[in-house]
Formats: C-alpha cells, sequence, structure tokens
C-alpha cells in the first residue's frame, strides 16, 4: 500500500496512543503522538503532518465532540487543506455529518477495524497529495500568468481601478501625452508600461527616466545625450534618452523634479520635436509619445511658479489619477493574495492564504505607503513564516501613532485592557508569541484563544 506520509496522533488515551503507533509505525514515512491538544499547533508548524488523526473528546465532557470541533475549526485556520480524521467512541450518524461538514476528511468510531482505519488513511493520504499538486500547479499557473499577463502586477477590481483600466483602454488608438498622477507606491510605472502595452508604439522602444534618482546637473545629459569633448569627462558620445526613445515611448518619472530650467528646455523639444545633444550645434528629429508622472500636487506646483503650465499643456493631454491604495476596498485583499502567490513561489513556501483575521487587519490598516508597503509587508510576512497561512501577528503595520497611543491610553474595561496587554506583548515581542505569551504569563495555546477572541 501507499506510504502514509508523515502521521499526527491526538488522544489522551495513552493505550490509543500506543496501539495506533504500534499498527501504523510500519506504513508511516514518521508518527508523532500527543496527549493533548494543545500541541497541536507547535506540530502543525514544525512537523508538518500529512495526516491528523484527532480525538474528539479531552477535558471538558465526554461525549459532545465540541472539544474536537474547537479544535478542528483551529487546525483549518491554519491550513485551510489540513486533512484531519475524526475519531470518538461515542459516535453517531449526525456528529459525522456535521464532522464532514465542518471541514473534516472522515470520521472513525472506537473501539476501529485495523483493515478499515489503515483504507481510511490511505484515501486520505492520496487525498492530501491530490491537494498539493492542485496548489503547486496553480502557483506555477498564477505565477507564469504574472509574467505574461500584459497587466503584470496590477490588480484590482475596484470601481476606481475599474476606471483607469478604462481610460487605459480608450487610449490604446491615441498617441496623446499622459499624465499620471497619484500618490508614492500607487503603481504610477505599472500604468505606465500597460499604456505602452496597448498602444499603437507597443512594437517601438519604451525608455524610462526616474528623475527623482538623477542630480539635476545631470537632467540634461541624461535628456538630451552629449557629444564626445562637450565638457571635460565626456570621453565618448552619449545618445540621450529622447534620442534613445525615438518612434517610441519615453516614460518620465517623477516630472515634478525637474527645474524650471529644464521645464524651459523640455518645451522647446517637445514644440519642436527636436533635440540637441550638449557640445553639439545639429538638430534630430524626434517622435516620441510621452508618459509622465508624479507624486506631487502639480497644478499647485503650477499656481506657485514651481512648473511652467505651458509645459503641464503639453504633458497631460489626459490625466490619470491612481487611487491610493486605502480608497480601493477590497483590492487590499486581492493585492494581499497575489503578493503570497508570488513570493510563496519565490521563496519555496507552501503558503495558501491569509486568514480571516489577517484579512481584516490588513483592510483596517490606512497603507501610507500604499501598494509598496503591502507588497514589502506581505513579502516580510512570508520570508518569516513556516505557517501554511499568513495570520494576523504575521502582518507587522507601521502605524506608529496608532500605536504609540495604544500604549499609553487607559480603557475603560477589563476586556478592553486584555486586548490592549496582549496587542503590546505581541507587538514588543515582534509577533513571535512563544515569547508573549511568557511574558504575558499565560501558555502559547491560551494566547492563541485569546488573539482569536479579540480578533487580533
Amino acid at each position: 500500500m501507499d506510504d502514509l506520509g508523515k502521521v499526527l496522533i491526538v488522544d489522551d488515551n495513552e493505550d490509543v496512543l500506543f496501539a495506533l503507533k504500534l499498527l501504523l509505525e510500519p506504513m508511516a514515512e514518521k508518527i508523532k503522538v500527543a496527549l493533548s491538544p494543545d500541541k497541536v499547533e507547535y506540530f502543525m508548524t514544525t512537523y508538518h503532518p500529512d495526516i491528523i488523526l484527532l480525538d474528539m473528546n479531552f477535558s471538558q465532557d465526554a461525549i459532545s465532540g465540541e472539544e474536537g470541533f474547537n479544535y478542528l475549526s483551529n487546525i483549518l485556520q491554519i491550513d485551510a487543506e489540513a486533512v484531519v480524521i475524526f475519531m470518538t467512541a461515542y459516535s453517531d450518524t449526525e456528529k459525522a455529518v456535521r464532522a464532514i461538514k465542518a471541514g473534516a476528511t472522515d470520521f472513525i468510531s472506537k473501539p476501529w477495524n485495523n483493515e478499515k482505519l489503515i483504507a481510511t488513511l490511505s484515501s486520505a493520504i492520496k487525498l492530501k497529495r491530490s491537494r498539493k499538486q492542485v496548489s503547486e500547479l496553480r502557483s506555477q499557473v498564477e505565477y507564469l500568468s504574472s509574467l505574461d499577463s500584459v497587466h503584470g502586477e496590477i490588480v484590482g477590481e475596484s470601481q476606481a481601478m475599474r476606471s483607469v483600466f478604462d481610460t487605459v483602454d480608450k487610449l490604446s488608438n491615441a498617441d496623446a501625452n499622459i499624465l499620471i498622477l497619484g500618490e508614492n507606491g500607487t503603481g504610477k510605472d505599472l500604468i505606465a508600461r500597460l499604456l505602452y502595452q496597448t498602444s499603437l508604439r507597443k512594437n517601438a522602444p519604451f525608455v524610462t527616466i526616474d528623475l527623482g534618482a538623477i542630480p539635476e546637473q545631470l537632467f540634461e545629459s541624461e535628456l538630451f545625450g552629449y557629444e564626445k569633448g562637450a565638457f571635460t569627462d565626456a570621453r565618448k558620445l552619449k545618445i540621450g534618452r529622447m534620442e534613445i526613445a525615438n518612434e517610441g515611448t519615453l516614460f518620465l518619472d517623477e516630472i515634478g523634479n525637474l527645474s524650471l530650467s529644464m521645464q524651459a528646455k523640455m518645451l522647446t523639444a517637445l514644440e519642436k520635436r527636436t533635440i540637441t545633444r550638449l557640445g553639439g550645434t545639429e538638430q534630430r528629429p524626434i517622435d516620441i509619445r510621452l508618459i509622465c508622472a508624479t507624486n506631487n500636487d502639480i497644478h499647485n506646483m503650477v499656481y506657485k511658479g514651481d512648473f511652467r503650465q505651458d509645459l503641464l499643456y503639453r504633458i497631460n493631454t489626459i490625466e490619470i489619477h491612481i487611487p491610493p491604495l486605502r480608497e480601493r476596498g477590497n483590492d487590499i485583499i486581492l493585492l494581499a493574495n497575489h503578493f503570497t502567490n508570488l513570493y510563496s513561489h519565490k521563496y519555496k513556501k507552501d503558503i495558501r492564504g491569509l486568514s480571516r483575521e489577517a484579512k481584516q487587519k490588513l483592510l483596517k490598516y490606512s497603507w501610507p505607503g500604499n501598494v509598496r508597503e503591502l507588497q514589502h509587508v506581505i513579502e516580510r510576512a512570508v520570508i518569516m513564516n513556516d505557517m501554511t497561512v499568513l495570520r494576523s501577528e504575521h502582518m507587522m503595520l507601521n502605524d506608529s501613532a496608532k500605536q504609540s497611543k495604544k500604549e499609553v491610553d487607559y480603557s475603560t474595561t477589563l476586556e478592553e485592557l486584555e486586548r490592549n496587554a496582549i496587542e503590546l506583548a505581541v507587538r514588543r515581542n515582534g509577533g513571535n508569541l512563544t515569547h508573549a505569551a511568557e511574558q504575558l504569563g499565560i501558555t502559547r495555546y491560551a494566547l492563541y484563544r485569546k488573539l482569536e477572541k479579540h480578533g487580533l
């Protein structure tokens, strides 16, 4: 028969544990046993069992099985695709049906029939391996799709993003200059590339310049190029970005950083559709489609005299406003899932999603760094996490003002005091639940239950 993989058996009866281990040892890759379900989370994060045999009744009562259902819920929060087989001496049809509906894979009555038990476990390991193969194939497809898709990492279904996509679609046959406005980290560069990939010039060069990363004294040489000997260090000819982009698209990121003197030269080049290299006299014709982006309030810059109005007219035939992440609703979760899949593949982790509490935490956060910040948060969580589901405590958010306020506020109820004490302990210990539990003077499992209770 097939190898049963790694089996975890949880039962408060040592005789049961001994008998099952003796029976299954020749067929399993490895077997771990536990007298208490409090150890399940530890084994799931360190041992990664393929099959969990879980008794339904422990300390609370003898026959209801409610404890088993509670622990099953906890297990599925950690790993939504865990294979859990219930065991109980007090079985009935109603309980078996409820177990399957709750997410258990199967249900075994005590005392068990050895052949039937082995057959059940054999079916369970096949199910586990099938789920793993499907998960791996899904990850590969999503990863390859993210590489091939014209939208790339532009993930969004909110009304705000649908409006952006509609505008991009309408511009596919227009050669107009575009100005993209939005906060840092909203993905202006991705929209610029999407505009290029769906344009009439998609087979011509796409040249980018990040004006925020170039010293002001180098703007002119980067844009227009220079002839050999134009200045002391000009030992050979350099072709400028505008000339390289000829017949294609030039993307000027952070256009608001362009100095007034360079704005004048840029305006002249756009009006005459020619450029002259530094140190040269020949006017060279250029045919480019210009896409610019900035996180500055460029209209206010015009009002204050920091940006030329005539240049603004030249670069913003069409304006596209990229919404901040905090205004995109459930796109936050779509992006979080996208980055989880992306980085799980990159770092070879078996992470399949986010818990409900983690999603709620992400939705409540203000995201001052927008999509770029969310990407960083998820990448860090994937790197540091060994579980199959990202949970609330893995989301290390930088809401310092809110955090410092919580540390000094005096709550009015015991429940609020407990919640704040738990949040503070988890934060001070960098999300390490073991250390946080020790600081609070409770067990790790007790801390886990309290985190669930308070929705953390």
